[in-house]
């Protein structure tokens, strides 16, 4: 029994100094470049040694992923509320990127150099799916009865790409960068519900659930 209590006093504090790193990369993380933050300017930030900080973060990727799981509340909050339109989805999503840039540039990261540590990466993937899961749910709302799973991730990469390519955008004359994005992406999501009344597209729509169920059945066959 004594053993069992010291085991979870030991496990308990293992977390809180987990919580203690994560937040101290978050901090530094909206202070800073991302790109000039090395694991030294995390230890330093959380106050433990370097070698403390790869006990409980063996690689940098290791942390991005922990920290992409803890904001996965707070993107929930934010992006999926009851029954919104799709440009008001779009916009959410959007504004979320541009006004949590680490989140953004972690994604990029693992979208781009993720296979430089496989595992990393897979933890991600599994991460990214719950985020387009949320998607998925989200869209189920405000165009029903279609099947959201390439749908989803056709959308989300639509956007992601619309913010890779305008974020930075310097030819917005009058308009701010934001508001030229947020035309862009209001494009994008019509160009997407105007898809959706096409009858050709609802069939290409139940060609992704045919092909979507085989690929789940060769991957659990493996």
């Amino acid at each position: 029994m004594a053993k069992s209590i010291l085991k979870q006093l030991k496990d308990d504090e293992r977390e809180v100094r987990r919580k203690l790193i994560i937040t101290a990369a978050k901090t530094l993380y909206k202070k800073k470049s991302f790109h000039s933050i090395g694991m030294r300017d995390i230890s330093g930030e959380a106050g433990i040694s370097v070698a403390s900080l790869y006990q409980y973060f063996p690689s940098q990727d290791d942390l991005f992923v922990a920290i992409l799981k803890t904001d996965l509340d707070e993107i929930k909050s934010q992006l999926w509320k009851d029954r919104q339109s799709l440009e008001d989805i779009s916009i959410n999503i959007v504004d979320f990127l541009i006004d949590n840039e680490d989140i953004f540039l972690m994604m990029s990261h693992f979208m781009v150099r993720g296979e430089k540590k496989p595992d990393s990466l897979e933890k991600f993937n599994e991460i990214q799916d719950i985020f387009l899961g949320m998607l998925e749910q989200s869209l189920a709302k405000s165009v029903p009865k279609v099947n959201f799973w390439f749908y989803s991730r056709a959308f989300f990469t639509a956007l992601f790409g619309n913010v890779i390519t305008f974020r930075n955008y310097s030819h917005a004359g009058n308009a701010s960068q934001r508001e030229i994005l947020y035309h862009i992406v209001n494009i994008t999501a019509r160009t997407f519900q105007e898809a959706m009344k096409n009858q050709d597209y609802l069939t290409l729509l139940k060609n992704d659930e045919n092909y979507f169920k085989l690929y789940e059945k060769e991957k659990s066959s493996c």
